[in-house]
């Protein structure tokens, strides 16, 4: 499948002693086949590609000429083996060119007639103890196996692209296949100093398995009109660190070629999170599948570019009608007095807004204080802030002991525990104590914002700010508006993220919003493939941090988050909306009940030293 990634790719030597798999036929000279090939041949070994289109052939070629032109530039190879390399590659439009192959991968088009097609005029051209791999990550290696003389070399090798540059490559078994088989792939894969991780047949396997239900549901929230696709796409790479957007990840991958993982994955698993969304049809029927035709949830300056260009739904290409004007924002108070309080108050003043931190005794908003002060401290040692840019920074909050100080602040923001009575009890003081006109935010990221509004006289003038943690790194605010909050409200919102240097997204009142209602069924999903002995911990990190270029894998996450705020994230939105689903993995429910929350407890996923 199609991913980003920013990693060189890593040319191994050649390995000095000689390797089981000498000989390898690619079939299929596409951008995938053609990464393939070159990582191959870089790595000593013989090989043939294999495809119908000369066309193809001779892209290929030129690719790997490129390639090895690079890796010389770079000092990666010498000119010596840079020709050696090509001297080992060549092309042929006939399946019989594989005959003397160790190891046949093919990497055909996604149909399964099309692969059963290429497997059974296998069987009459290679040797019996060929091994014969399809790079499929959809469709049914066990059934190509059972269709095959020689189900026992048959597997899945499941290899990500680019190819040279993504260390991961998924080993898949099927019932029938023999050991010495998936052994000898597997030794393969490190040669070519990629990380194998050996799974069973089924659609997606783990990457893909965890990677397109998530996709999906991105589909689903752009298609129900929930989002724009740009703020879809910015909220999950600025707030989880992903490499890239999931819709312009699947204008990448091929909204076709997604749709059919997605119906195998349904097939298998009935899950609804699996069942494409009726847009990624729609689209793949009028022939927008993405990149490679030039527009799919985007548009593309041509097929095959990668240079978006506006189009009707791009942000400011409507009718040029101005928008609401905000109001004015001198003086912010910020409720709270644990991490996110004085992280957003820190954000503020950084700013150069006048901050009062209020929390529940003066003694706790001075602690705030001094953990805004310990952290400015670490902005000028890293060069990020200058002594002077420290200094006014610190002098620009006032801790208070009492909300009685927001009486003149014109944008009063709660960061206070994730409950719906203690904030709705804050809203309520928050309407006595704040002038008419001043702006009363939530950083909520998963109650409704609605009931914290109608805690007040004045729901018009509340709104949601989510936050992320943490709040001066963190680039990314979620601006909630409720059914109730006035236009200027949301402008204003949206002018102060700018003005303190935030990505504000929009997005309506619902659980989750945009990035939990995303991440959490992933983690979630992520659970059930371990409570299903499908894959282990370390497997599942590795193929999501390998093989999708996530930062974290999901379980080192889920420990960083916490399990008791996951557990409660996923009941919330199980609640929502209601989809079997989303019901919190059994695992994780026990976890919690265990006590064992994740880094803070010292046991989550994983055990960790005690600080």
């Amino acid at each position: 499948m199609d991913r980003t990634s920013t990693p060189e790719p890593s040319h191994p030597s050649p390995s000095s002693s000689a390797p089981s798999l000498r000989t390898v036929a690619v079939i299929g000279l596409g951008t995938m086949g053609t990464g393939i090939a070159e990582v191959l041949t870089l790595a000593g070994r013989d090989v043939v590609g294999i495809d119908v289109s000369d066309a193809a052939a001779l892209r290929a070629g030129a690719a790997l000429e490129a390639a090895t032109a690079r890796a010389v530039e770079r000092g990666r190879i010498t000119g010596a083996e840079r020709r050696a390399a090509l001297a080992r590659f060549r092309t042929s439009r006939e399946l019989s060119a594989a005959a003397d192959a160790d190891l046949v991968i093919e990497v055909v088009p996604e149909d399964y007639d099309l692969k059963h097609e290429v497997f059974t005029a296998l069987d009459a051209v290679v040797r019996p103890t060929t091994i014969l791999a399809t790079g499929t990550n959809a469709l049914s290696v066990t059934r190509l196996a059972a269709d095959s003389a020689r189900p026992e070399r048959v597997l899945g090798l499941h290899f990500f692209n680019p190819a040279p540059a993504m260390r991961l490559v998924e080993v898949v078994s099927s019932v029938l296949t023999a050991p010495d088989a998936v052994a000898a792939v597997t030794g393969l894969a490190r040669e070519l100093g990629k990380e194998p991780v050996a799974v069973g047949d089924r659609p997606g396997f783990v990457a893909d398995g965890l990677l397109f239900g998530y996709l999906n549901q991105a589909a689903a929230m752009y298609e129900a009109r929930y989002a724009t696709r740009e703020d879809i796409d910015a909220a999950m790479r600025l707030g989880c660190g992903l490499p890239m957007g999931p819709l312009a990840l699947l204008d990448l991958i091929g909204i076709d070629t997604a749709r059919t993982v997605l119906e195998a994955m349904y097939a298998a698993s009935h899950d609804r999170l699996h069942a494409p969304a009726p847009v990624l049809g729609q689209l793949a029927a009028a022939g927008l599948t993405g990149r490679k035709a030039g527009r799919g949830f985007y548009s593309y300056e041509a097929p095959g570019s990668s240079v978006v260009v506006p189009d009707a739904d791009t942000p400011g290409a409507g009718d040029g009608s101005p928008g609401a004007a905000g109001r004015e924002v001198r003086a912010v108070g910020v409720a709270g007095s644990g991490t996110m309080a004085s992280g957003i108050a820190e954000v503020f003043a950084k700013a150069g807004y006048r901050v009062v931190l209020a929390a529940r005794s003066q003694e706790k908003a001075d602690a705030a204080k001094a953990r805004i002060a310990k952290s400015l401290a670490r902005a000028v040692t890293k060069g990020r802030l200058t002594d002077v840019q420290a200094d006014a920074a610190l002098a620009a909050v006032t801790p208070a002991g009492s909300l009685d100080a927001f009486a003149d602040v014109d944008l009063a923001i709660e960061a206070v525990a994730e409950d719906l009575e203690v904030k709705q009890q804050l809203f309520a003081a928050l309407d006595k104590v704040c002038r008419p006109g001043a702006v009363l935010a939530t950083t909520t990221s998963s109650l409704p914002v609605v009931a914290c509004a109608r805690a007040t006289s004045r729901p018009q003038d509340v709104v949601g700010m989510h936050f992320f943690n943490p709040a001066p790194a963190m680039k990314l605010v979620e601006v909630v508006r409720t059914v109730l909050t006035a236009d200027d409200v949301h402008a204003t919102v949206r002018a102060v993220c700018a003005r303190v240097g935030k990505h504000p997204v929009d997005c309506g009142d619902r659980a989750g919003f945009i990035v939990n209602a995303l991440l959490f069924p992933y983690l979630n999903n992520a659970i059930k493939m371990v409570q299903e002995h499908y894959a282990s911990l370390d497997e599942i990190d590795a193929a999501m941090k390998l093989g999708g270029g996530y930062p974290m894998g999901p379980f080192e996450l889920l420990d960083v988050v916490g399990l008791d705020v996951s557990l409660a994230i996923e009941k919330v939105l199980h609640r929502e909306f209601r989809d079997p689903g989303l019901a919190p993995a059994p695992l994780l429910e026990h976890l919690v009940a265990a006590g064992c929350l994740g880094r803070k407890t010292g046991r989550g996923f994983r055990e960790y030293a005690k600080a």
